[in-house]
């Protein structure tokens, strides 16, 4: 309890200073009066619900406000330096703090990117600009063998397990999300009491570890998924088969996480490290894998199933496309994860060598499903380090028909990414099992955040929409998102990487499209 320590010094010091004074002199005031500052101080701190740093380090977070106060340049270095160089680091974490705390967030002197850089990219604003309309856009997720569409919201709370995140978090996510309407995936780690008890609209999402349906052994349990997916807010049922921070691999929790409300919701023993296998037992090839959708989709009630993966071998992918034509079994929506997402704890050669980046990823998966017909029947999420309503617009134009966050929601919570997920002291209360640390996250404060940052973010994205000349994100195409590709070329989307058209595959596929698409088998994976 070392955080306690400097206001535990200053209440000694209270008490030793007022007995001096009482007992000595009354000059021993100058030692009794400071410490009763200190301690009025920290007691108070340990009181307020606006910040989760203050709570858990009453008196010493204010150095790290006080740092961030003294110049831009010291904020960017203590409170939102760059993990890894990518610019959702370096640009949007302030963003997403300011909108989910509601601060002005208009900014002079400009931009804060090197437009001229190799690899930036720009949005086509139009000289008639539309009104931004009044309400915001929805999804309807639920393709023909759906019975129980549901209409999704631009930006979504993406999968983050409870186990992964504390209570309180899971608590504030689905509260924000009852709040704002908009859907919250429950992760691999089960369906949990708090993602229920809010009343927030939930993904469940099952992993290799089947947590939550699992039989003793390990394996899927059929009756126990149904009863559970028959839940009201359980809105639609996600197969995880890859994950953006480290495809190929199984998730992990610490044995010092596995407390027993934990392994209640997943469903496997108390204080042992848990680990989910790499692959699913439940189903082979792709389309084994189209069939336990439809079978998950017929024992939840004809709730929109789907399922998530980080796109990998090409040829793989379009094995499933194959296998959609076969079988006549479409999934409702498939979510693409990139390979920069991911907020869960991973190898570093995975999260830096593995899986392919969400912009690759989100364009070939929706190349693949329009150039084998099947485009305008199902929808497409995106997931991967997406923060700003640019970020939504730029992944709609790729493919995607609506979005996912994960790191900008724990932000929302109050996440300083202070990289301790994995030793359960996170300081803010966002990923630890602690109770002496997760009461600093107070559940109703943080809520309104995530809300609120939901909401004025898809707000950006409209009002981006509007200024491009266009009624809706319906209307959006590559050829809007131009990209720097050389000193002297800007290239459209449309351009760099060409579109396939309507059944092309099946037709006549083009060159580099032919090579995966004669690998690709709708009986097995071709390696």
């Amino acid at each position: 309890m070392l955080r306690y320590l400097t206001l535990a010094l200053a209440l000694a010091l209270l008490i030793v200073g007022a007995l001096l004074t009482a007992v000595v002199s009354p000059w021993w005031l100058w030692l009794a009066l400071p410490a009763l500052v200190v301690v009025a101080v920290g007691v108070w701190d340990l009181l307020q619900t606006r910040h989760s740093v203050l709570r858990n380090y009453p008196v010493l977070g204010h150095f790290r406000f006080w740092f961030e106060s003294v110049r831009p340049e010291l904020q960017q270095y203590f409170i939102e330096r760059d993990t890894d160089g990518r610019p959702f680091d370096r640009v949007a974490r302030s963003l997403v703090y300011e909108r989910a705390k509601g601060d002005n967030q208009e900014k002079a002197f400009g931009t804060e990117l090197d437009v001229y850089e190799i690899g930036q990219e720009f949005l086509v604003h139009s000289i008639a600009p539309k009104t931004m309309p009044t309400t915001q856009h929805r999804v309807v997720v639920g393709g023909p063998q759906c019975r129980r569409p549901y209409s999704m919201a631009l930006l979504n709370v993406s999968a983050m397990s409870f186990g992964s995140l504390s209570a309180n978090a899971i608590l504030a996510l689905n509260t924000g999300a009852k709040l704002g309407g908009f859907a919250h995936d429950t992760g691999e780690g089960g369906l949990s009491r708090y993602h229920l008890e809010p009343g927030g609209d939930l993904v469940w999402e099952i992993g290799s570890g089947y947590f939550g349906c699992r039989t003793p052994a390990g394996g899927f349990d059929v009756e126990q998924f149904a009863d559970k997916a028959s839940a009201e807010q359980v809105k639609a049922i996600s197969i995880k088969l890859s994950q953006g921070a480290k495809p190929g691999i199984g998730g992990v929790m610490p044995a010092a996480k596995m407390t027993a409300e934990i392994a209640r919701a997943r469903g496997v023993p108390v204080g042992e490290k848990c680990v989910s296998p790499p692959a699913h037992s439940a189903f082979e090839g792709p389309a084994g894998l189209l069939e336990f959708v439809a079978r998950l989709r017929e024992r939840s009630g004809g709730k929109p199933t789907g399922f998530k993966l980080c796109v990998g071998d090409p040829a793989e992918f379009l094995s499933v496309c194959k296998a959609m034509l076969a079988t006549e079994i479409l999934p409702d929506f498939i979510i693409v994860d990139g390979s920069e997402g991911g907020t869960g704890a991973a190898p570093v050669e995975f999260e830096d060598h593995m899986g392919m980046p969400l912009t690759n990823g989100l364009i070939f998966v929706h190349n693949a499903l329009t150039g084998v017909g099947v485009r305008d029947r199902m929808r497409v999420g995106a997931s991967g380090k997406i923060a700003s309503g640019a970020d939504i617009v730029k992944r709609m134009i790729q493919g995607a028909d609506y979005t996912n966050a994960a790191r900008a929601m724990m932000m929302a919570l109050g996440c300083i990414q202070a990289q301790r997920c994995h030793t359960n002291t996170c300081p803010v209360g966002v990923t630890t099992q602690d109770p002496t640390r997760t009461r600093a996250l107070v559940i109703p404060d943080k809520a309104q955040r995530v809300a609120r940052f939901q909401h004025e973010t898809v707000a950006s994205a409209a009002q981006l929409i509007a200024a491009m000349g266009l009624a809706g994100p319906q209307e959006l195409r590559p050829s809007l998102l131009m990209r720097r590709t050389a000193d002297h070329t800007v290239l459209r989307y449309d351009e760099i990487h060409h579109p396939l058209t309507t059944g092309q595959l099946l037709s006549d596929p083009p060159g580099w499209w032919a090579n995966h698409w004669g690998r690709a088998r709708a009986d097995r994976y071709e390696h």
